[in-house]
This record gives structure tokens, C-alpha cells and sequence, in this order.
């Protein structure tokens, strides 16, 4: 009796779609607008535009050549970052945030680090060479801005 339970279940699940399909039918291009609305959805926090600043001009004068500078921009919140390598072989971060932002926040396979923001301002000291993600959480109001992954 127990095995015949799901079985009849089953029928009457596949009963009530057809009726459902044939009294109330999904518009036909349903499928398509929901993958366009999943794919576009918050692509200003999950994708942001990178760009990387050329800094050859920086490296003559101060002699760095371990600098990295990247700018990161959803159209609304724009961050720079200068990346320099510290004399223990750590990574050193200085970002400026040109929008409302309470909080940085690098990401780095597990492990988190926060700083705040202050004045359009964050930096972290002594970070772990490697692939990375940063997050800008908004100050007051505003959308939160995330990077997309780069190589410190």
C-alpha cells in the first residue's frame, strides 16, 4: 500500500499541470525573459568595471615597480587602489571610495578583512599575496559595490 501512495501522487500532480497548462498556459518566451532577468540582476554590484591605470609613469619617479593601480566602477561608486609590496613581502592597499561607504572589505579564498572608511579613505597592511574580491558597503544609503577578483 505504501509504494502505490507515491505512485498515485504522482498522477495526480501530472493531472493537475496538464489542466493547469491547458486553462492557464506560461507565456511562450517566459523562459527566456526570466534567464535575461536572473543574468541582469544586480549586475552593478556583481560586476563592476575594471580598469587598470597604467602606473609606469608612477614606477619611474618613485622607483616602485611592485605597484599596481586598479579602479573599480559601477557608474555610480568609483574605488582606486594602489597595491605596493612591503618590505616583508606582504601586500600593502591604499583605496580611495568617491561615494558614501562605512566599510572595505577584501576577500581572500576564506578569510575576510575590514577596515573602515573614513573620509573616502581605507587601507590594509600587510595582506596575503593572491587572488582577491573587494566590497564597499555603503555608507547611509546606496548599493553595495563589489570588484571583481584580482591578483595581489
Amino acid at each position: 500500500m505504501a509504494s502505490e501512495q507515491p505512485a498515485a501522487d504522482a498522477a495526480l500532480f501530472r493531472a493537475m499541470r496538464r489542466t493547469w497548462e491547458r486553462v492557464d498556459p506560461h507565456p511562450a518566451d517566459l523562459i527566456d525573459r526570466m534567464v535575461a532577468a536572473v543574468a541582469a540582476d544586480d549586475l552593478s554590484t556583481e560586476y563592476a568595471l575594471l580598469t587598470l591605470v597604467e602606473s609606469d609613469a608612477v614606477a619611474a619617479v618613485r622607483g616602485d615597480a611592485d605597484l599596481l593601480t586598479l579602479q573599480f566602477s559601477d557608474g555610480t561608486t568609483t574605488v582606486l587602489i594602489h597595491v605596493t609590496v612591503t618590505d616583508r613581502g606582504g601586500r600593502r592597499i591604499d583605496g580611495w571610495v568617491d561615494g558614501d561607504a562605512s566599510s572595505a572589505v577584501l576577500e581572500q579564498d576564506s578569510r575576510e578583512l575590514s577596515t573602515p572608511v573614513e573620509g573616502g579613505r581605507f587601507s590594509f597592511d600587510e595582506v596575503a599575496a593572491g587572488p582577491a574580491r573587494l566590497r564597499i558597503a555603503p555608507g547611509s544609503d546606496g548599493v553595495e559595490l563589489r570588484t571583481p577578483g584580482f591578483e595581489l
